[in-house]
């Protein structure tokens, strides 16, 4: 992965908001309680706090609905889920959500729109504008902070989305391919960003993606999901796969490996 060329501070969160997650026998069924379709079932993973996962599949086999119910977005059918010793009941704080789709404000500037999480929690304007200055810096965006949205490239704009999220210090970091619709150099940049910030805040990470490769690079565990109702099966865990590397060096015969296994698992749902 390219390294950035700015330097960047350290960041540093709240060690008292860090959390895990605990899903438990989830289950999702659309329509009818009783007869609709069962997209998910009996999904189970313990996240541990400040653990870093991706979660891969083909397409439909739950993946983002996944994601949604741990926001909060939407409810599952059956099991639960909790962050730290709280169950979901609903969208919350605690849960920071960065979407493909940046989600930024376009009449509000860079600064604000980073500024509006910790407005939104009371925090003094003069404190919530020095943790928007943190974050800004963290994600090398300084010189662009009176900048609006729609004079930012897109990997800015996800710069943004990222700072966002991190300046109202969630317990955990839900991200549902952030990275999917921006260009090779600038997603491998964004990686190099990204990993660098959690392995500083520690901030415990979901992670959807369709890269393998970004996932093995990024995560401590792989999620593989499979099935799904193309496939006639509910969505569910294939396996979880333990990334224990010395280093995150993509061209490495270690790296490489996984990535097959991985990719292996994904495909074996196709055939």
């Amino acid at each position: 992965m390219t390294s950035l060329t700015t330097s960047t501070p350290e960041v540093h969160m709240n060690p008292g908001r860090m959390a895990g997650v605990r899903i438990e026998s989830l289950g999702k069924r659309y329509g009818d309680p009783e007869t609709g379709t069962l997209a998910m079932a009996d999904v189970n993973v313990h996240v541990r706090s400040g653990e870093f996962i991706a979660i891969v599949g083909a397409s439909g086999c739950g993946k983002s609905t996944l994601l949604r119910i741990v926001a909060g977005f939407e409810k599952a059918t059956s099991g639960s889920v909790s962050v730290g010793d709280k169950p979901v009941a609903g969208p919350g704080a605690d849960r920071g959500v960065v979407f493909q789709d940046y989600g930024l404000f376009p009449w509000l500037t860079v600064r604000e729109n980073v500024m509006y999480g910790p407005r939104q929690k009371r925090i003094k304007r003069k404190d919530a504008g020095a943790t928007a200055d943190r974050f800004i810096e963290a994600v090398g965006l300084t010189r662009f902070a009176s900048h609006y949205p729609g004079q930012l490239s897109g990997g800015m704009q996800q710069r943004v989305a990222i700072a966002r999220v991190l300046a109202i210090d969630p317990s955990v970091l839900l991200m549902d391919e952030p990275f999917g619709a921006l260009d090779a150099l600038t997603r491998s940049e964004l990686q190099t960003e990204l990993r660098r910030i959690h392995l500083e805040t520690k901030t415990t990470v979901l992670f959807v993606t369709h890269s393998i490769e970004e996932a093995v690079y990024l995560a401590d565990r792989v999620v593989v999901m499979t099935g799904g109702a193309s496939h006639g099966v509910p969505g569910h865990i294939q396996k979880i796969v333990t990334v224990d590397l010395p280093d995150r060096d993509v061209t490495s015969p270690e790296f490489n490996a996984l990535k097959r296994e991985i990719s292996d698992l994904v495909h074996a749902d196709h055939a």
